[in-house]
């Protein structure tokens, strides 16, 4: 069987497969089940094998990868204009189809592959994750239960978690008996939740004191252990990424076009790509514009004037996009950063 690209629909158990030749020739369309799909291909000559990426792809990318085969992983929404009628053909053969031909443009821009240590890295932020909005969830809940009850705790996490053993066994307040045990749980359940992401954490900053490139990417201000593992788990050494301006882009840090006659129109970020990446570039950016007016340097200087200029929230953008930029150097080069004079 001649054949040199494939596309491959992935779904739990069955799978879809679509090959052309070097002339653009169906030669194979078939349907997998998921036991048979490593013999399969490792009877096929090496080709090119196009997958979407989402869950369960980077395993399959890198199955493939060891029989010999050149795997690219492809953003959904780069798929989906080349299916046939659109969202109302939708199903795995024309998906199939459509990521065979995706698969074989010059310009298309792929996922990286990542590795298991990657992967596993990753899980340490998905969990941590999922554990900080649980806290966050708890504290509102047990803010707006007490509210319930005219007793009014001051905003900020930390304060509320400081006053809320205080309030609890105040007797004056006159809680309820019932209620108040129903308080104790939670506010036990918030400790837990809050000793959980303390210890993700740890592991994170030990993690990012044994990689050598996160080391390398948390000189810069406002990338920390969380940033810098999660950067380097994600893009690698970057080199998926032809400039920093198209990692920022990938991030959502760069405005949105609609531009037409030669006239430039801009608007806000695109939201694109990353989010949890660019939550965390937002995040470091604000917290450095903390310092901006107090130092002299060139970045510095240059952040305090478009935040006079456009105020602090597209200030902290810009800033979080240049240490975008910053970091795409930082990895594919592998050089030191160094502070602008």
């Amino acid at each position: 069987m001649n054949v040199t690209r494939m596309g491959l629909d992935m779904a739990k158990q069955v799978f879809q497969v679509h090959g052309v030749d070097e002339h653009d020739k169906v030669v194979l369309r078939k349907t997998l089940k998921r036991a048979p799909v490593l013999t399969f291909f490792a009877n096929l000559p090496p080709g090119r094998i196009g997958l979407e990426a989402g869950g369960g792809s980077h395993y399959w990318a890198r199955e493939l990868t060891r029989l010999g085969h050149e795997v690219k992983l492809i953003a959904p929404q780069f798929v989906a204009p080349y299916r046939k009628s659109g969202k109302t053909g939708k199903n795995d053969r024309n998906d199939a189809e459509a990521i065979c031909e995706a698969v074989g443009r010059p310009n298309l821009r792929f996922v990286p592959i990542k590795s298991e240590e990657q992967q596993a890295v990753l899980t340490i932020h998905r969990v941590r994750e999922l554990a900080v909005s649980e806290r966050t969830a708890l504290v509102n809940q047990i803010r707006g239960l007490l509210g319930e009850f005219g007793i009014v705790v001051a905003p900020g996490r930390e304060r509320f978690e400081k006053e809320l053993p205080i309030v609890l066994a105040d007797l004056e307040k006159g809680l309820p008996v019932l209620a108040r045990e129903t308080l104790t749980n939670l506010a036990a359940r918030l400790r837990a939740v809050n000793e959980h992401v303390t210890g993700y954490d740890q592991r994170l900053q030990q993690l990012a004191r044994d990689s050598e490139p996160a080391r390398r990417v948390m000189a810069v201000e406002g990338i920390g252990p969380v940033t810098a593992t999660a950067v380097v788990a994600t893009v690698g050494d970057g080199h998926e990424f032809h400039s920093g301006r198209e990692f920022a882009a990938w991030l959502g840090l760069t405005p949105r076009q609609s531009s037409s006659g030669g006239k430039s129109r801009l608007g806000g970020i695109t939201k694109r790509g990353h989010e949890y990446l660019r939550r965390l570039f937002i995040h470091g950016a604000r917290s450095v514009l903390r310092l901006t007016g107090s130092r002299t340097d060139r970045k510095s200087r240059w952040a305090e004037g478009v935040k006079g200029r456009r105020g602090e929230n597209i200030a902290a953008i810009a800033l979080a996009a240049k240490h975008a930029r910053i970091l795409w150097a930082l990895l594919t080069r592998g050089e030191a950063y160094q502070v602008a004079a």
